[in-house]
């Protein structure tokens, strides 16, 4: 085999072979290890001199003679897929065409090979790594696979070596939709390996601490006969209705604003009847026509942001400085202090108590975290030694004497910044003065929160997004007086809590509440003026927006909502105006959305002008006060650089990786020049 497609600095996986001998064949197996040379820090991935290797290895496998060839990943990796780093390099449609030709020519010879062929997936198996395990004719699969995925529609891109061919036929066009389509455009959602396995992409499941060797006596036992691997039949009848409903939930969603995904599902629908080299050649062709498109750009764009620049937190002091945590304390015992507290006990694995003003609500917030850790073990997500551990290091008081010895105490108590300086006051009297206090505040001033103690050094915004343990973005805010040990000490519970830490200056509502406050100021006094609430709701369609405006709001909560708009109302009165009909929305309790529909009951409440926008004038409104308010930002010195206000909006309101970040997409339409006389990038 041979291409004249060349990554330049490539970083080649090699495929490594050697035979094994296995206990009751023969003759030794064929073991086909994948590395790239570096931890598992670093996957392995495949460029044109990457397949070049695989392909070299399963030739020489072929000519031993083997009883079967497996191929596998170094430690905790078995492949995450193409090397995507290679793809801004490509110089024409041909080159684009040659590399999707080049995965399919290697990969086919594993599925068409007499021989008998296994994948033994290892560890993380995602895009043309979960596609060459597809290739192969068995699939065993570690419990310790951290994540399985088909991501590239998340990217701009489709499953471009087999995937869209191969899975369907496998698991059935429900499930493979999910993983193609619906998976990546859900913030691109992973597969834990019981899942897999469940779905039948895996042929059995086994455990991690000797997975390569029960996998050699596993794949043995099927060469020999002694294990038949059964698949169920795919119903076929259904694959047109799933597909239409596929369809129509995407025009719903995304409006045509993600290429891809509609690409992908024009071939999931070829991998109903086609042969597969026909569908093979039609993912060549869409990955041909996806490589060159805006939206890949973006794509790649924002995946480096969320895999490069969010484990490197720029601002943030050295990790050497940050204090050991041993302890927990929270201050409250509601909804999102009761998620903070299993949240904490589940990734730190230290006590974690809770307090709050009553008996019955501190009863409530522990019954909360019990509640959900019973509940992950009845889905298969927790062991029953875990959770028994869990549910020992989770306690509740209403004596706040039990934060005597805590490291590290955050609070979540009522947005009020009077009730928050009280909190602290009473607490500094109590805690150790080096325990970090931290404020899950989303708007107040840390600065001012901390400006009575007598350590306000040690005050840190810790702003988390809900739900706590799905959204990734965790604000860290740094006060006028927080010091390095402390801000340090927040960057490593983050990095403990799985979150990823953007620091941001002590400014009014920090990065993601301020730019949503102002993004639906815009869409309000839209409303106000006497634009309708569905053509206000609908105005941002085009863009493909994970959720509609007031679908956010409803999201967010008009109460919470409205509190946070005067907040920054105080701050910056010319750019964020008060709503009197957001008011009465949140006054009332009324949803102002059900079903993504409006809501009667709440558009009767309001009081409008006689002035409606078109849905083009208030997209426009809504996108140039964004384009202002992030100029401004970055002037004030709210974070560094305009790429984590990117990120921000990315991991901490769904901003689509279609669209990139905010930044670039302002400056991609112009917006940006426009509104602000220059670009941001």
């Amino acid at each position: 085999m041979s291409t004249d497609v060349t990554y330049p600095n490539e970083v080649v996986t090699r495929a490594l072979l050697r035979r094994v001998d296995v206990p009751g064949l023969d003759r030794p197996a064929a073991l086909i290890t994948l590395d790239n040379g570096l931890d598992h820090t670093k996957p392995n991935t495949f460029g044109p001199a990457g397949l070049a290797s695989l392909d070299a290895a399963i030739g020489e496998a072929l000519a031993q003679r083997p009883a079967f060839i497996a191929v596998t990943g170094k430690p905790y990796i078995f492949c995450v897929g193409a090397d995507i780093t290679g793809l801004p390099l490509l110089r024409d449609r041909d080159e684009a065409l040659e590399i999707g030709r080049l995965g399919h020519r290697v990969f086919a010879r594993l599925r068409d090979s007499e021989v008998p062929t296994f994948a033994f997936v290892n560890g993380a198996a995602m895009g043309g790594g979960l596609e060459l395990a597809l290739h192969c004719h068995y699939r065993t699969l570690s419990g310790g696979a951290a994540a399985l995925a088909l991501p590239e529609v998340s990217l701009g891109l489709v499953p471009g070596w087999g995937g869209t061919q191969l899975l369907p036929n496998l698991i059935g066009i429900p499930a493979a939709t999910q993983v193609v389509i619906q998976n990546p455009l859900m913030q691109n959602r992973m597969l834990k390996p019981r899942q897999a396995a469940e779905m039948g992409i895996a042929d059995v499941l086994l455990e991690p601490a000797d997975f390569l060797e029960r996998s050699l006596e596993w794949a043995a036992e099927v060469v020999r006969g002694a294990v038949t691997v059964t698949r169920p039949e795919i119903d076929r009848d259904m694959w047109a209705g799933v597909l239409y409903f596929a369809r129509q939930t995407l025009d719903e969603r995304l409006h045509g604003a993600v290429p891809a995904a509609y690409r992908a599902l024009d071939l999931l629908e070829t991998a109903k009847d086609a042969d597969f080299a026909t569908g093979t050649a039609a993912e060549d062709e869409a990955l041909a026509d996806l490589v060159f498109s805006p939206e890949l750009r973006s794509g790649l764009y924002a995946f480096d942001l969320v895999q490069r620049r969010a484990k490197r937190p720029a601002g943030a002091p050295d990790r050497g400085l940050a204090r050991e945590v041993t302890k927990v304390g929270i201050v409250g015992a509601g909804l999102m202090a009761s998620q903070l507290a299993l949240l904490f006990a589940r990734r730190l694995q230290v006590p974690v108590v809770l307090t709050d003003l009553d008996q019955a609500r501190v009863d409530k917030g522990v019954g909360y975290v019990h509640t959900e850790i019973e509940k992950a073990v009845g889905k298969g997500r927790m062991d029953k030694g875990t959770a028994a551990k869990l549910y020992g290091l989770v306690s509740g008081s209403v004596d706040r004497s039990v934060f005597a010895d805590a490291d590290f105490v955050i609070e979540a108590v009522f947005e009020d910044l009077k009730v928050k300086k009280q909190v602290w006051a009473d607490l500094e009297k109590i805690v150790s003065p080096e325990a970090v206090l931290a404020t899950n505040t989303s708007s107040l001033s840390v600065t001012e929160m901390a400006a009575d103690l007598e350590h306000p050094e040690r005050v840190v915004g810790f702003h988390f997004f809900n739900p706590v343990a799905v959204l990734p973005l965790l604000e860290i805010v740094r006060g006028e007086r927080t010091d390095d040990a402390t801000l340090a000490t927040a960057f490593a519970v983050g990095k403990q809590l799985k979150k990823s830490c953007v620091l941001v200056k002590d400014a009014p509502a920090f990065v993601v509440n301020r730019l949503l406050t102002r993004f639906l100021g815009e869409i309000f006094a839209a409303v106000d003026a006497g634009t309708p609430l569905e053509v206000a709701n609908t105005a941002l369609d085009p863009l493909g927006l994970p959720m509609r405006p007031l679908s956010l709001l409803q999201l967010v909560g008009p109460a919470v909502a409205y509190h946070v708009g005067g907040t920054l109302h105080a701050a910056y009165p010319d750019r964020f105006a008060v709503s009197e009909n957001l008011r009465r929305i949140a006054e009332a309790g009324k949803p102002i959305v059900v079903d993504d529909k409006i809501n009667p009951e709440a558009a009767a409440l309001l009081e409008v002008g006689d002035q409606p926008l078109t849905a083009e004038q208030v997209r426009q409104r809504a996108l140039d006060a964004l384009a202002q308010e992030v100029r401004l930002m970055l002037d004030e010195g709210v974070v560094a650089q305009p790429q984590d206000i990117d990120l921000c909006l990315i991991l901490g309101a769904g901003w689509p990786f279609h669209l990139g970040g905010i930044t670039p997409y302002l400056d991609r339409a112009g917006i940006s020049e426009r509104v602000t006389g220059a670009r941001f990038r």
